[in-house]
């Protein structure tokens, strides 16, 4: 809106947001508070996440490893007192593994048992060396569509996954993640993304996160379970960071 600073348009935005979120999980005959953000702020400064940590946001997603690692420092320096906690979206080469591992609380993007093992490697090192003082918390990426390109690992090939995964000590299962693919129904996808997580949870108890759900189509998500919805646009809108 004209005249409005930045941390007034992001309070702005985030209250539409959380509203929304409030809005579904009532329709969903759900308790307001159970459906985490998870605020996407990738392509914008460490400003706005230090402005979003004082509105209330914990939990921060970002998939350039560079830029996440300077934008974590930045932050840290703006707000020495916070503890925000980093998660990786989107996909992540293997060879990033030891850089990711200094700073992310989790990784929502394993779609390998190659990129589960060189994560495993990555926190037991950092363990090692004190770079890290805990293990590494995961979600497996659900391909709804098969599409290799988009990233994920099919229905299929979850159960394979996630028992490699219970036997790695550097990582832990949290549960499922998935994005509705382009021109898909939302609905039929997040529900075959439910049912194979229901299945997950059965065969490893402690993977109860079920993480589907972005700016577009998050109602549709909270409706089929989501336990995150994941919101970029929505809250911070198309900013993009100045090149250094």
């Amino acid at each position: 809106m004209s005249g409005e600073t930045r941390p007034e348009e992001l309070a702005r935005r985030l209250a539409v947001v959380r509203q929304r979120i409030d809005a579904a999980c009532a329709a969903a005959g759900r308790p307001q508070g159970s459906v985490d953000l998870l605020a996407v702020t990738k392509t914008v400064p460490a400003a706005d996440v230090a402005t979003l940590l004082d509105l209330g946001c914990v939990a921060f997603g970002e998939n350039r490893v560079q830029e996440a690692g300077r934008k974590v420092e930045e932050v840290a320096a703006l707000r020495p007192d916070a503890r925000p906690r980093w998660h990786v979206v989107g996909g992540l080469q293997r060879n990033k593994a030891r850089a990711v591992v200094r700073w992310a609380d989790r990784v929502e993007s394993v779609d390998s048992v190659r990129l589960a093992d060189a994560l495993d490697v990555a926190v037991r090192r950092a363990l090692d060396t004190g770079e890290r003082d805990g293990i590494l918390r995961l979600l497996v990426q659900m391909s709804v569509d098969g599409d290799p390109h988009r990233g994920g690992v099919t229905r299929d090939g979850l159960g394979p996954l996630a028992e490699h995964i219970a036997g790695c000590a550097g990582l832990q299962l949290d549960g499922l993640m998935a994005v509705a693919p382009l021109g898909a129904d939302p609905d039929a996808a997040f529900a075959s993304v439910a049912a194979a997580a229901e299945q997950l949870r059965a065969a490893h108890p402690q993977a109860r996160t079920l993480s589907i759900g972005m700016s577009g189509d998050l109602e549709v998500a909270i409706r089929h379970g989501s336990d995150v919805v994941r919101v970029g646009t929505a809250l911070v809108g198309e900013r993009r960071l100045t090149s250094r």
